[in-house]
């Protein structure tokens, strides 16, 4: 018979063997392990489809999707060629592993349950990222194209990826052990939390198509890239470009002052420290982000300025997850495997 183990979220991660009253630190299961290798390796993905991006590369395969220069594997291919047919096949990989996350879900997970419903949503929003790379390549959204509709094309598919990004670390918070969200008696702390969520989105989006001005327009001094940023006469991406600072120090500055307030207003420990990685990494994208402006947004930069931004949306996400957790919920954890008729589930909660 399986041995059921007391997750305790708030104060870390606890586990007792039943009947024996010895707690010690608890592993993960190999699902919950196989959850966040999952989020990791999406992490890896979308830092290279900004390379390619940044590298001009996003034509390498052609109008053709999914085959690449009309072909599987083209022959003699390019640089250009060689970075974009990585990144489909990198994300193909994504595709997969989203959908044994999904199919693995269904197995160990009780109907219902978060873990179902933050692995349902990834798949979902990978499909969404398929479809969006599709459409950028299929109507030649790439390369040089500094038309309108690819910015707003790359921002939504900045959004998209920010919803696949939180499901997917969703999904493993919950598969570890965390209590699933109540609003209840919380929401004076959602309010405060859907703002900054939807700021942080915001935020994203507009870095996403500064980062592609960026791309299309090089400055060769800072004194160029602002008189760019000034002119009347100057491209659409370059006067939009000098708004995202200003969107990033002030939807920072609210997200430093929430989790401050939702962290000192918790009696669990966990948001707090949530909290405090939160305030750090904002700090450190400012920063970023300045260094990114004074060096003409080298490429090496421009990726850990993109890495930041997603390490900010997680962390603000399970911040989120953290402090609406319920605290006197009891639920079935998802284990690695399911479970033999008879035998014990695994139950974890959150008590006070």
């Amino acid at each position: 018979m399986a041995e059921p183990i007391a997750v305790v979220v708030g104060g870390g991660w606890w586990s007792e063997r039943a009947g024996a009253g010895r707690r010690i630190f608890s592993t993960m299961s190999r699902f919950a392990k196989y959850a966040w290798g999952v989020l990791a390796a999406n992490v890896a993905v979308v830092l290279w489809g900004a390379y390619v991006r940044a590298s001009g590369s996003g034509a390498g395969c052609g109008s053709h999707w999914p085959l690449c220069q009309g072909v599987v594997i083209p022959a003699d291919p390019a640089t250009a060629t060689l970075i974009e047919l990585a990144h489909r096949v990198t994300s193909g990989t994504a595709l997969l592993l989203v959908v044994g996350l999904f199919v693995w879900s269904r197995r160990v997970a009780p109907r219902g349950s978060a873990v179902r419903r933050g692995a349902a949503l990834s798949l979902v929003f990978m499909l969404g990222e398929a479809l969006l790379g599709a459409g950028l390549v299929l109507f030649a959204l790439v390369a040089h194209n500094d038309s309108l509709t690819r910015a707003f094309s790359l921002g939504a598919h900045l959004l998209n990826t920010f919803l696949l990004l939180g499901s997917l670390a969703l999904t493993a918070w919950w598969a570890s052990g965390a209590a699933p969200p109540r609003l209840a008696e919380r929401r004076g702390t959602a309010c405060l939390l859907v703002i900054g969520l939807v700021g942080t989105m915001l935020v994203g989006m507009s870095g996403a198509i500064t980062a592609l001005g960026d791309t299309l327009f090089p400055a060769g001094s800072l004194r160029e890239g602002l008189q760019q940023d000034l002119s009347p006469t100057g491209h659409i991406l370059l006067r939009l470009r000098v708004l995202h600072p200003a969107a990033a120090v002030a939807v920072g500055l609210y997200l430093i002052a929430a989790a401050t307030a939702i962290g000192l207003r918790s009696a669990a420990a966990l948001p707090g420290r949530f909290a405090r990685v939160l305030a750090s990494l904002v700090v450190l994208q400012w920063l970023t982000g300045m260094l990114n402006i004074a060096l003409l947004a080298p490429m090496w930069l421009q990726l850990s300025h993109l890495l930041l931004a997603d390490a900010v949306w997680l962390a603000l996400v399970l911040l989120a997850a953290a402090a609406l957790a319920d605290p006197g919920r009891i639920r079935v954890a998802a284990p690695s495997r399911p479970l033999p008729a008879g035998d014990t589930p695994v139950v974890t909660g959150a008590r006070g």
